[in-house]
């Protein structure tokens, strides 16, 4: 089997970048360890950026998104129950966010890989990567109790964190670059209609809250907690409890109770990985970088990376130069850099950290209450929220 780039992961980065390549004219494969239904069912982000919005229009993928997405003009912080809007597409010259699933993204994704006749294979397990320093790599895997290798003149990574591809980079090559945070994200998924049209960032005394939703009917919401708390002590009626505590009165009072169907606590981390090539192997999403879900900023830039990748390796086959790919490492870490700086400070002003002492709180509470009276402050934040624009190869 030969084909031009092998795709490792069947997740958000690899399944645009397919679409990508395929739409240039460019052969691939995906090879993905799991099979659909796991995939597609994953429970991931839920804010698309307009960057990956304009890239499902331009590949075909957007009927299902322009029908059942909630565009969202502005967003919400709150200080101790007091509420006060940021109207990002104001701010921004009309720049606006989109709710619409990750596990609808996937479907719309791999339904046209299907219509398409892209090259997905599934269930592959002990997947491995040779040749990357040279110019003819490969990867070997086995799926249905049969050995298989192809042949390529790249490989992608867009295997996750805990996927193979970072770890053929050699040790030293690869720097890394972490911060774990010491709490968690606890959150629900109920089928009732969401307390507002808008996200809700909360900080209050007892810990960050977020409104949320999936849909007109379908919510979405999160506290804080421990990370070694434990998800069968929560009750939803101390979920609810909690979390409209935290919101405060006025938000609580829109807040519609019913169970929950979905509920887990998602530890929160910040983690980036340089290079991101090496030889011929490119790493994107996940596989490259992490960032806590405070601002939504993971698939968004998992799209960033892969977009950039599509356009390095146009420019490779069909105007036979190879700046894009040469540039592609330093150009996707200047945005993934951007955005871990937003999804932290993001996260700084609006959790309750365990050390944080009476001071610590007066400052967080002076940052927000300078975004609620700056117009240059809520510039700032919408310009981050809805997504930096595309670097320059």
């Amino acid at each position: 089997m030969r084909t031009q780039v092998a795709i490792i992961g069947a997740g958000p980065a690899g399944m645009f970048l397919a679409h990508l390549l395929r739409r240039d004219g460019i052969d691939a494969v995906v090879i993905e360890r799991r099979d659909r239904a796991y995939v597609e069912g994953r429970v991931r982000a839920g804010v698309l950026e307009q960057v990956t919005v304009d890239l499902m229009h331009r590949l075909g993928l957007a009927k299902r998104l322009v029908r059942e997405g909630l565009v969202h003009g502005g967003t919400n912080l709150s200080l101790d129950g007091r509420l006060f809007r940021i109207d990002m597409a104001a701010l921004t010259g009309g720049s606006t966010v989109t709710v619409y699933g990750q596990q609808e993204v996937m479907r719309d994704l791999f339904d046209a890989a299907e219509a398409n006749d892209l090259p997905i294979v599934w269930n592959a397990v002990n997947v491995t990567l040779d040749g990357l320093d040279g110019d003819q790599p490969t990867v070997s895997w086995q799926a249905d109790e049969a050995h298989q290798t192809l042949a390529c003149d790249f490989v992608v990574g867009c295997d996750g964190y805990h996927g193979i591809s970072r770890s053929a980079i050699p040790a030293d090559v690869l720097k890394t670059f972490e911060r774990v945070y010491p709490f968690g994200w606890l959150g629900i998924l109920a089928d009732v209609p969401p307390a507002d049209h808008e996200l809700i960032y909360a900080n209050h005394e007892r810990g960050f809250a977020l409104a949320s939703m999936r849909s007109a009917t379908r919510s979405r919401y999160y506290i804080q907690c421990g990370v070694d708390e434990n998800v069968a002590d929560w009750s939803d009626d101390r979920f609810w409890d909690e979390l409209c505590l935290r919101l405060g009165p006025e938000t609580a009072a829109k807040v519609t109770r019913g169970p929950s169907f979905e509920k887990a606590i998602a530890p929160l981390r910040s983690f980036v990985s340089e290079p991101m090539r090496w030889g011929r192997l490119f790493l994107a999403g996940d596989a490259a970088h992490i960032v806590p879900p405070t601002g939504a900023k993971g698939m968004n830039l998992a799209v960033s990376d892969v977009t950039m990748l599509g356009e390095a390796f146009a420019e490779h086959y069909g105007e036979r130069s190879d700046a894009g790919i040469d540039g592609y490492s330093a150009r996707a870490l200047a945005r993934v850099w951007k955005a871990e700086r937003f999804s932290w400070w993001f996260t700084s002003v609006t959790h309750r950290f365990p050390t944080m002492d009476g001071f610590d709180r007066r400052i967080q509470m002076a940052e927000l209450d300078y975004i609620r009276g700056s117009e240059a402050a809520q510039r700032t934040l919408a310009e981050n929220y809805v997504g930096l624009p595309m670097t320059a190869a």
